[in-house]
Formats: C-alpha cells, structure tokens, sequence
C-alpha cells in the first residue's frame, strides 16, 4: 500500500533557493518563479491527505515547468548550473523531509532536463 502523506498543523519553515538567492549570476525575478513553483507543491500537500503517488505527480508538474523557467535564464545571460541545480534539489529535499515523504531525491526529480 503507497504510503499517505499527512499536512503538519502548520505550514513548514522551508529555506527556498537560498544558494541562487545569495548568487548575483540568477535573475531574482527568475529565481521568484522557481520559487512559487515549488512553493505550490508545498500548498498542495498543505490541503489534505495525498499518497506519495499524488505527491510525485505534483513534483513531476513542478519540475515540469521549471525546465520551462530554466531556458529562460539565457536571455539573462544566466543559465540553470550546478548552484541552480544543487539549490532545487535541496529545497525539494527539505520539502520531502518536511512533510515525511519517502520518496527519493533523484526519482523526485525524475523529470527535470536540467
């Protein structure tokens, strides 16, 4: 049986992107949209119940469309590198961690192209 993950009382403290944050190279206005879109799984899993399954699905759509953000740091002579990478992953790692889900790191992130 695929395990269900129960939203905290309160919503979790996360330390998002904090490493593009203090990197002048990262349009903060990028890293913003980053942001909302792992935030957004965060209120997902605030609003009941889900199963881990639901919850990668939810993860899948946020690296979705954040390899849609990702091309647009070229157009800001930026680009999605090993501190953009490094830095989603441990947001996504923390927010696994937060919300006890058990599933991997690297299937979390399963569909990113970065």
């Amino acid at each position: 049986m695929d395990k269900l993950v129960y939203p905290p009382k309160e919503r979790p403290e996360i330390e998002y992107l904090s490493d593009m944050y203090d990197d002048g190279l990262f349009p903060n206005f990028l890293v913003d949209k980053v942001r909302a879109e792992l935030s957004s799984v965060v209120d997902f899993l605030m609003t009941r119940v889900h199963s881990c399954e639901e919850a990668q699905r939810e993860l899948d759509n946020c690296v979705s469309a954040i390899n849609a953000i990702a091309d647009e740091f070229y157009e800001y002579d930026s680009e999605f590198e090993t501190v953009a990478r490094n830095s989603v992953g441990a947001t996504i790692s923390m927010i696994l961690k937060r919300f006890d889900i058990t599933i991997d790191i690297e299937t979390a992130i399963r569909k990113r192209n970065w």
